[in-house]
């Protein structure tokens, strides 16, 4: 049975064996996308574990044409989202490495993070509409291109230069704004 046929038997019957049928044809794929992004082996056969749920639950929310193809995609980003995490992770740790014990009193230091991070706000909200939603939902609820895609019907191109241009808009009023504040 072709792709096709088994996606459309399971999209019509939800009988589990015609999916499993369908992922087991690309199992090696799925790890391979992830070795290749993650490095790690038990990490990938993780992910793709995690895959295999993510696309229980989303094939019915999306109109698959070829599966393959929408597999590979959900496999990249569901690798992707995995290396933003881990590189969120060992920022935090590096910076609690380094600051093992912050005071309870706002210094310098702190107030000037605190500074730039309610200005960082304010920028935001100058964004125009569709830079602000890309950017949030990217950088602040950790959402891949396909998932801003899929929620906000923006095309995949379109959500890339929208993250692209907000984040470049948000550095130079940022930047702006700082020197406003020093000057």
């Amino acid at each position: 049975m072709t792709d096709t046929q088994l996606l459309k038997r399971y999209q019509q019957d939800g009988d589990q064996q015609w999916m499993g049928i369908l992922l087991e044809r690309y199992t090696l794929l799925l790890l391979g996308v992830c070795m290749k992004y993650l490095k790690n082996e038990e990490e990938a056969r993780d992910c793709v574990q995690q895959i295999y749920l993510k696309v229980l639950t989303d094939i019915n929310k999306h109109q698959v044409t070829y599966f393959k193809s929408w597999l590979y995609m959900v496999a990249k980003n569901e690798s992707l989202m995995r290396l933003r995490n881990r590189q969120n992770k060992q920022v935090k740790e590096l910076q609690d490495e380094h600051h093992p014990h912050q005071p309870a009193q706002p210094n310098g230091e702190l107030l000037e993070q605190e500074t730039t991070l309610s200005l960082l706000e304010e920028s935001i909200q100058e964004l125009n509409e569709e830079q602000r939603l890309s950017v949030s939902l990217f950088y602040l609820q950790k959402m891949s291109y396909q998932q801003i895609s899929d929620r906000t019907g923006f095309s995949l191109l379109q959500v890339k230069s929208y993250i692209q241009n907000g984040k470049r808009n948000l550095r130079l009023m940022l930047e702006r704004k700082l020197k406003d504040r020093t000057t």
